[in-house]
């Protein structure tokens, strides 16, 4: 029978391990003020402008909303936006969709991505 020791690897490898530290809302609509609202849109008035609106994005199939032009890469990636897709698009787009016309080299701190994605999610 293995010891603990030898199976804790082999689980740690397979289980779904996510540690992110409590979502700052007023950080993430400041982050996306700064960083994502020159090319998106998110609330009541939201539409298409040089990115598309981000309304009701987790669980919407990339490329899909009928307002803007998409990217033939995007059209075609068959990604659904969840936290895990959306958490690897803002932190490196040209590797989860390669070919994107998505101009933003990505976010590298787990703390801004989680913030972010809490303030895009208040938006349903």
């Amino acid at each position: 029978m293995p010891t603990l020791p030898q199976v804790f690897p082999i689980q740690a490898a397979h289980a779904p391990y996510r540690r992110h530290a409590a979502a700052d809302l007023q950080a993430g609509k400041a982050l996306f003020a700064t960083r994502c609202a020159s090319c998106h849109h998110v609330g009541r008035n939201a539409r298409a402008g040089f990115g598309p609106q981000l309304n009701g994005i987790f669980g919407r199939a990339a490329g899909s909303t009928t307002d803007f032009q998409y990217s033939d890469a995007m059209r075609a990636s068959k990604v659904v936006w969840s936290h895990d897709t959306l958490r690897a698009f803002v932190r490196s787009p040209g590797k989860v969709v390669p070919g994107t016309k998505m101009r933003f080299w990505g976010l590298g701190d787990d703390q801004q991505i989680t913030d972010l994605l809490a303030y895009l999610e208040t938006f349903r």
